[in-house]
């Protein structure tokens, strides 16, 4: 695993090994999406991996509903830490 993963999970997590709370999941989708936008600044014709930018972006939205539903609270506090939602 990447130290820009393992740092992700450490900051996010419930624990040192908790990779599968939506949290950790909504960060690293997010991390993965800022860098392929800027790979989308350089290869325009991308349209490959555009695809699955798109996918990710769709994946991270259904966590974030996910999360909106089951705790509010930490709905608020990633969105927030994440700076998403302008």
């Amino acid at each position: 695993m990447s130290l820009d993963k393992l740092k992700i999970i450490k900051e996010f997590g419930r624990s040192e090994t908790d990779t599968g709370s939506p949290e950790v999941q909504i960060a690293l989708l997010t991390a993965e999406i800022e860098r392929l936008t800027e790979h989308f600044k350089i290869h325009k014709q991308d349209n490959h991996s555009r695809r699955g930018l798109m996918h990710k972006v769709d994946l991270r939205r259904k966590l974030l509903d996910y999360l909106n539903k089951k705790n509010i609270k930490k709905y608020a506090e990633v969105v927030s830490r994440l700076n998403l939602r302008g």
